[in-house]
């Protein structure tokens, strides 16, 4: 995968840009998931959003699950909306988003789980444990774009000849090729440390997988979107 940068740098640039890249009528599906941890973190805190996730962070953390271990049972299927109110609760600045960093330190202490390198590090990403949000998302593959409601990646190609080039290589890849944005693996490192006073230590990336046309323009509308420069 080839990693993009996305030009956000502070807590509420974050949001707004996970916001645009859900947003958007390119996405095909997505998968995001938020570790309970992370959930139970942020209870009680300003985000409306986060409060069902609160609730079923206390219920699993309160079971009989093994909370060091790789239990699916500790990750919970959500949305864009949480994912922003997870990274801003963590990243803001302010008294409450140290408040989540003191009770996730906590949490990892309980579970006797260090917090392993520096946040970012893309060479330590398959290793990250625990894993405390994982989001991704599937475009609308080159072959199913409409004419019409897709005109825009359409025309990023340039030309009929380049447009059916590419459309031609997914089609025949073996195996196929899917169009997907993933963010960063984000773990103990990336929540603890990875802003300090609202702005992340280092700009946020997106990875990519697929076409880099098709990629380019998506991220440019999702740029757009997100108020970023």
């Amino acid at each position: 995968m080839i990693a993009i940068e996305l030009g956000a740098r502070t807590a509420s640039e974050v949001a707004r840009v996970v916001r645009a890249l859900g947003g958007h009528r390119y996405v095909a599906g997505r998968m995001h998931l938020v570790h309970a941890f992370a959930f139970a973190s942020l209870a009680g805190g300003a985000f409306e959003e986060l409060e069902a996730g609160a609730a079923w962070a206390a219920s699993v953390l309160g079971s009989d699950v093994d909370v060091a271990s790789r239990d699916e049972r500790l990750w919970r299927r959500t949305s864009e909306a949480e994912i922003a109110a997870v990274l801003s609760g963590f990243w803001s600045a302010g008294s409450e988003a140290e408040r989540a960093r003191d009770r996730l330190r906590a949490w990892l202490a309980r579970a006797e789980l260090p917090v392993v390198g520096e946040p970012f590090d893309p060479e330590i990403e398959e290793d990250v444990h625990p894993l405390l949000i994982d989001a991704g998302w599937e475009l609308v593959p080159l072959t199913a774009l409409d004419p019409e409601r897709h005109r825009g990646a359409i025309e990023a190609f340039g030309d009929a000849l380049s447009w059916e080039s590419a459309r031609f290589e997914e089609e025949e890849a073996i195996p196929p090729i899917a169009n997907l944005h993933e963010l960063p693996a984000i773990g103990p490192a990336e929540l603890l440390n990875g802003a300090v006073d609202g702005e992340l230590v280092e700009p946020l990336v997106l990875w990519t997988q697929g076409n880099a046309t098709y990629h380019d323009y998506v991220i440019r509308g999702v740029r757009r979107a997100a108020k970023l420069e």
